[in-house]
């Protein structure tokens, strides 16, 4: 069709030599090409020729953390294509096992859909036509059409099989499965594929850089409690020359092996095999790619993005008081540990210590805090009948994970033995909002943290251990810790309501984030607020995540920056690591270093182990605990920048903290910074993350870039420029081109909400700049869907006296100290559809005006290119058209006269609606 490209699908037929043959040539693979023919062992000469494959001693180790000495040779059969057929979303083909494989129940054949889903996406699975295997209970997006003008062609080589996919125009090959052969066994499926670029993101939570080194490294997907990587996010990303993505649903154990062909192996233990192709055709276009299949995120609370403080060891309610009364500023959330805890049972508090634990959370709200207490999966079972509800009523109602024998299946946690919940039940979630409902009648808090669920177990398997059968002992294990699948969590061949542990067990965090999410909007009727150690992909449609027990160390502040990273990229944007580190005590410079990179989480929250020094802010000297300050009024200025950042997640599938190649992917430097980080694409964060620096190198690319603590501005051509950095300072840089919305700091949220707005301004050398605001009441389920909020994009421009808009007095050769006379705005959003300046019959149908009678001023922190001294030259400034529907429009207020005081760098401009806008 004229206009359009098709997408090409090519049946390629090619001879190739037999599985077993030995000719030299088969074998002459460079060693980085080479793919392992002994995934579960190291095999000596004699098993690995067995197999039909090539054995080549090079280098130490049996090609343990190298390249393999059995690997495939070219050719190497294993499934053959035919009878492909077009269908309405794509098409289909048969595949059948040429030869025998070497594993125990071969599948012998497969059926292939290969789905055209958008000109973005792709999707391709590999199932067992004549037996239903496990696949995962998530749901995704179901296209029955074929995209129309694709991005990508596709071909399918035969004989052995492959997929081919590849980017057009231009013909660049994102993905090729022919590389090494396809294995797809009862408990082991193997698939191989070329990748576009060495620069690969993604692949799980781990304590590595942002970029994956592809030089033989391995990493294996199964949840587990070992800090600081306890959760699953499986996605890789070409970052580089490629920049396009590959998600898949591995919910069984799993291993990825990259080497530096580049290519990838992926090895799971069952199921089927399911991956998607995002084509981008840039980094932040693949992760909104990924997220229309797995969700957008969730919409914080305002108060959420506060500093939160939490310690294992607030062992009475007086402790905790005294915690939130010392920090007397500046904080939005109380937290609680274990300590709360009757006996360590969830949904009870220890009468004796906690005894005024209901008036101590109505007091906090009192002062305009909120309060999160941890909650565990493990539900004590100890107790005589009758003493416990949640165990009572959940044996009643048969919410349990069950053993071999139907039993409850008995582990062992913080409270002793304890059995799980199946949150793959659904009367288990009514069950939980029950207990919820519960707890929360007697004790009013706001939002709930869920630890412990991998889930974790202090014992192997049960009490009782574990059946001896396949389940539990694989023919492949990947390289989990232990070496079992039960060690450190529970028995895989425990049965919960969707199917075996086995199958589920990297899904039991997300599934209890879900029904914590659901619990708390039934009971509070607001957003909910659930953070959770545990993950899995779509998580961050319900949850924020904590990046679990790191140590207080250097090296841990300083991989807590990728970590952040790596789950906004995979769309769990509230995230955050424990501020000062959890395990050991901290010291005073780590703790500021800390404060002042935590202060540019998403999620800040300060949280410490029992026994450890205390790392309150208020626990250090007065410089140090001045720095925190500034660090957290830093933090609180930029709050309303923040959940705008929050709301385009949420609507629009952005990132919050985001990598510099995401915001500049032509740039080779940025691709592998990770010791840096951007809020949205204009704040850009260069942390002190060693030791004993007062210097710190960021890298700019290039533009324009101001100093919103200090007076400097950086022209930078893309390069690396050493920042001074005394202990009182993080840098922070604004990109020109872009305004940033402000708020006066207060004790916290609450009071900061009523305080006045301004918006910063940093000017490109042409003169222009844009911004966003979001706002609402900051609490409300679905505010944006019900419309009642308010959005502004700003707009500013340099023009001169006489020109389209009116000019504002005052030179700006430099920004001058200026004020406006203070106004009173009155920011409504217009009915939809409502033109430029159009006049306004509201009637009884007026929106909320939820930013009334709060003065907003515009501060110019950039010098006009040519402007110099020049009475008319000025700033003028219109706010455009409010995003999506408000249809809100502003003009500039020239009838103001502006004075000369103490509004600090630039120029004050007053703002209001309609023709007057200063009484």
């Amino acid at each position: 069709m004229a206009g359009r490209r098709a997408v090409l699908l090519a049946l390629l037929l090619r001879s190739l030599p037999s599985a077993g043959s030995s000719a030299d040539s088969a074998c002459a693979v460079p060693p980085d090409d080479r793919f392992d023919c002994g995934p579960e062992r190291l095999l000596a000469r004699e098993d690995c020729e067995a197999r039909g494959c090539c054995y080549v001693p090079s280098g130490p180790g049996g090609g343990d953390g190298g390249p393999p000495w059995c690997f495939f040779p070219r050719g190497y059969r294993s499934y053959r294509a035919d009878n492909v057929t077009a269908t309405a979303g794509g098409y289909t083909a048969r595949l059948r096992r040429v030869v025998p494989s070497f594993l125990p129940a071969d599948v012998g054949t497969l059926r292939l859909d290969v789905a055209l889903e958008t000109d973005s996406r792709l999707r391709f699975t590999l199932r067992d036509p004549a037996r239903q295997r496990y696949e995962v209970p998530m749901a995704t997006p179901r296209v029955s059409t074929r995209a129309a003008d694709a991005l990508y062609g596709v071909q399918l080589r035969q004989d052995p099989f492959g997929i081919v996919v590849f980017r057009q125009p231009g013909g660049q090959v994102l993905l090729n499965t022919s590389v090494a052969p396809l294995f797809f066994a009862d408990q082991f499926l193997q698939i191989s594929t070329s990748l576009p670029s060495r620069f690969i993101s993604g692949l799980g939570e781990r304590l590595t850089p942002l970029i994956l080194d592809t030089a033989w490294t391995k990493v294996t997907l199964w949840n587990r409690d070992m800090a600081p990587a306890v959760g699953m996010r499986p996605r890789g990303d070409g970052v580089g020359e490629g920049r396009a993505g590959t998600g898949v649903s591995p919910e069984l154990c799993s291993n990825v092996l990259l080497q530096p062909s580049p290519a990838l192996t992926w090895r799971t233990t069952g199921g089927i095999l399911d991956f998607y192709v995002f084509l981008g055709p840039d980094p932040q276009s693949v992760v909104r790619q990924y997220l229309d299949v797995v969700g957008f995120p969730f919409m914080p609370p305002y108060w959420a993005l506060g500093f939160h403080l939490c310690r294992w060891g607030y062992s009475s309610t007086a402790a905790t008081r005294q915690a939130a009364a010392n920090i007397a500023a500046l904080q939005d959330v109380q937290w609680n540990d274990l300590d709360y805890m009757d006996a360590k049972r969830d949904f009870t508090y220890n009468k004796e210590t906690f005894r005024d634990y209901p008036d101590m959370v109505r007091d906090f709200h009192q002062r305009g805090l909120h309060y999160v207490m941890i909650v565990d999966p493990g539900i004590s079972s100890s107790g005589p009948p009758g003493t416990y509800r949640p165990y009572d009523d959940g044996l009643k109602r048969g919410v349990f994970i069950r053993n071999a024998t139907g039993q409850p299946l008995i582990g062992k946690v913080w409270p002793g033995p304890t059995a799980f919940p199946d949150f793959t039940n659904p009367e288990t979630h009514e069950w939980w909002h029950d207990m919820v409902k519960d707890f929360h009648e007697q004790v009013p808090f706001d939002g709930m943290w869920i630890d412990m669920n991998e889930p974790s177990n202090f014992v192997e398997g049960s009490q009782d251990g574990c059946p001896d059968n396949n389940l539990e002992k694989p023919p492949y294990v990947p390289g989990v810790f232990g070496g079992r699948l039960q060690a450190g969590t529970i028995c895989a061949s425990s049965q919960q309501h969707l199917s075996s542990h086995y199958n589920l067990h990297s899904l039991y965090g997300l599934t209890e984030a879900i029904a914590s999410h659901n619990a708390l909007l039934r009971v509070r009727g607001t957003r909910p607020f659930v953070i959770s150690r545990s993950t899995f992909a779509g998580h961050g449609h319900y949850a924020g995540h904590w990046t679990g027990d790191v140590e207080s160390s250097w090296e841990q502040l300083a991989r807590s920056v990728p970590e952040v990273l790596l789950f906004n990229l995979l769309g769990v944007p509230l995230v955050g690591a424990d501020i000062c580190g959890f395990v050991g005590d901290t010291s005073e410079e780590l703790c500021v270093r800390w404060t002042q990179l935590g202060a540019f989480y998403p999620f800040m929250r300060n949280h410490n182990d029992h026994g450890n020094r205390p790392q309150e802010p208020y626990a250090f000297d007065l410089a140090a605990q001045d720095a925190m300050r500034r660090a957290l009024r830093l933090r609180y200025s930029l709050l309303p920048h923040l959940y705008t950042l929050f709301h385009r997640a949420h609507v629009a599938g952005d990132t919050v903290a985001r990598p510099l190649f995401l915001e500049f992917p032509k740039d080779p430097n940025t691709w592998s910074v990770d010791r840096q980080l951007l809020w949205g694409a204009g704040l850009l964060v260069t942390p002190v993350l060693e030791q004993g620096q007062t210097k710190v190198s960021g890298y700019f690319p290039a533009g324009t870039w101001y100093s919103f603590t200090g007076d400097s501005t950086i022209h930078s051509k893309g390069q690396w420029i050493l920042l001074a950095a005394p202990l009182d300072t993080i840098n922070v840089h604004i990109r020109a081109g872009h305004i940033l919305p402000l708020q006066e700091p207060g004790l916290n949220t609450a009071e900061s909400r009523k305080k006045g707005m301004t918006v910063v301004v940093a000017l490109t050398p042409d003169g222009f700049a844009r911004g966003e605001l979001f706002w609402d009441d900051g609490d409300s389920w679905q505010s944006f869907e019900k419309g009642d909020c308010t959005e502004i994009l700003f707009l500013a421009a340099r023009v001169s006296m006489g020109g389209g808009w009116e000019s504002v007095g005052g030179a700006l050769g430099h920004p001058h100290h200026t004020e406006v006379p203070r106004v009173s705005p009155a920011i409504t959003a217009s009915p939809r559809g409502m033109g430029k300046n159009s006049p306004t019959e509201w009637g009884e149908k007026r929106p909320k005006c939820l930013l009334r009678h709060q003065p907003v001023s515009v501060t110019n922190l950039a010098p006009v290119r040519g402007c110099g001294d020049s009475p008319g030259c000025g700033l003028g400034m219109d706010v455009g058209e409010s995003l999506l529907h408000t249809g809100l429009w502003w003009s500039v207020c020239a009838e103001c006269g502006v004075q000369s005081g103490a509004v600090p760098r630039g120029l004050g401009v007053g703002w209001g609606l309609g023709e007057k806008c200063c009484e």
